[in-house]
């Protein structure tokens, strides 16, 4: 039989380990806090990258790559933004080994310490900031709508899988502005383009919103966030889109002139996302049988499994099999034939089901001779008996029809677990239930961090686009007078 996987009622945690391990998504390293993302899940990471790259492609921007090692002496040109990641730098301070004269391996060469030593890339703001300087002299110079595709580094001690590893992989826009309205807008349309992925890609329903300035960027003027909900009734902070102000143009100098002939600082925005979009995928869908993937970031959409005796009901049925196959990938889906002939085919059902593929047909010579195949759908774990003929076009709707599916359960579930909520011991006892609360606050740093301090929750926004509470109110932890409520929950 295929490999178990912990019910979520019994251990939320360890069923998503299990399933990260046992879908053959990712694994422990040899280094401490670093994964091996395995093949599969590397092919919906990929997914992910080619869909998010032709929407940056289409908003203007261009992909560019920058330096893994980042002298020291740049952070400290951005005291906010080196305070916020200070105690998760790795830093190179030597660059040769040598053989150990006592002969127990070797050691680092005291000889080859370095003049000045370099941080490993926890986030790129500071050495794109040099490098634009170079790029930056007149108006006619900006925008500049640059994008990359990398690893970083945090290191990071509690780790789990996607979810929080020393490295990871990511993509960060960095992008340059003549004012402040254009660098605005443009984190305003990062974010919305994020939304668009998680919505219609990721068939994950997220709140879009400013974060509170506790819950900001290191150096960032304002946040915006893509929150959403995990099965557990927790936070996931999914995507961040920051207006970075003049801040880093400051810190390196990076002037331009402008119309008028004076001369001002850029105005600066970035943004992101990361392997961490796997772990949403895995809490959000997922169930105790395993992975529910959404057909358009699904590696394999529909998964063909023959049921034979002999090498002459084999041939019969994968011949059909081939020509569905090719009705389907003309369709533009991905498909596989599962031949493997030392697997019984209840085996490759549940390995299947385990792996997430939205839609398994399976067809021995029975189903041939009656011009009928069984289609069964990985989101309602249900099968029925169809007709081969149109089959095809059949699937291809019924794709379409999955990933509306998982998102409208998703979205089912999120908004049955949101409520306004006004009283402060009632408060207490909800937000350990996995809720998210709309909560009134005063809007300071110190009412959020007491209310943290009591119950681990935080402001995970202050909506714009769903949830949104315009409304008069008292704070649900100090009384005093707010405007709009806001989105509290316990994250990742």
């Amino acid at each position: 039989m295929a490999k178990e996987v912990t019910k979520r009622s019994e251990n939320y945690s360890q069923w998503y380990n299990d399933l990260a391990l046992k879908a053959d998504l990712a694994e422990q390293s040899a280094v401490r806090g670093c994964m091996v993302i395995k093949p599969y899940g590397y092919a919906i990471w990929e997914s992910m990258h080619e869909t998010l790259d032709k929407m940056f492609k289409q908003t203007g921007h261009q992909n560019a790559y920058f330096p893994l090692f980042i002298p020291k002496s740049f952070f400290s040109r951005e005291a906010e933004h080196v305070a916020g990641f200070a105690k998760e730098c790795a830093v190179v301070t030597h660059h040769r080994l040598m053989n150990d004269p006592d002969g127990k391996g070797v050691i680092v060469d005291p000889d080859a310490k370095l003049e000045e030593e370099l941080i490993v890339r926890p986030t790129s703001e500071t050495i794109i900031w040099s490098t634009y300087k170079n790029w930056i002299t007149s108006w006619r110079d900006l925008p500049i709508l640059c994008n990359q595709w990398a690893n970083v580094v945090r290191w990071e001690m509690r780790t789990r899988l996607f979810l929080r590893t020393a490295e990871f992989l990511w993509q960060e826009g960095h992008t340059a502005h003549a004012t402040a309205e254009e660098a605005q807008q443009e984190a305003m349309t990062m974010v919305q383009v994020y939304a668009k992925f998680a919505r219609e890609y990721m068939a994950l329903p997220v709140i879009v919103g400013h974060k509170s300035p506790n819950e900001r960027f290191a150096g960032a003027l304002d946040t915006l966030t893509i929150e959403a909900m995990m099965q557990d009734g927790k936070a996931l902070q999914a995507g961040t889109s920051h207006f970075l102000g003049q801040n880093f143009a400051k810190s390196f100098d990076v002037q331009f002139t402008n119309k008028e002939g004076k001369q001002e600082y850029v105005w600066a925005t970035s943004w992101g996302v990361s392997t961490r979009l796997m772990g949403a995928l895995i809490m959000a869908h997922g169930d105790d049988n395993g992975l529910v993937l959404p057909p358009k970031l699904a590696p394999i959409q529909v998964v063909m499994v023959p049921i034979y005796r002999s090498d002459e009901e084999l041939n019969a049925v994968l011949e059909k099999m081939n020509e569905i196959k090719t009705q389907l990938e003309a369709l533009g889906h991905s498909v596989k034939i599962d031949t493997r002939d030392t697997l019984r085919p209840g085996f490759k059902f549940a390995e299947w089901e385990l792996k997430g593929v939205p839609v398994r047909l399976a067809m021995g010579a029975r189903d041939l001779a009656a011009g009928t195949v069984e289609v069964a759908r990985r989101d309602e774990l249900t099968k029925e008996t169809m007709p081969l003929e149109g089959i095809a076009q059949h699937i291809d709707t019924l794709l379409g029809d999955i990933q509306q599916n998982i998102y409208n359960k998703a979205l089912r579930f999120r908004d049955s677990n949101i409520e306004k909520c006004d009283d402060w011991e009632e408060f207490k006892t909800k937000i350990q239930t996995g809720k998210f609360l709309l909560c009134h606050w005063d809007g300071t740093v110190e009412t959020e961090q007491a209310i943290k301090d009591a119950t681990k929750a935080t402001i995970r926004c202050i909506p714009i686009d769903s949830c949104v509470c315009e409304e008069e109110g008292k704070c649900i932890y100090s009384g005093k007078p707010s405007k709009q409520r806001v989105v509290f929950a316990i994250s990742y």
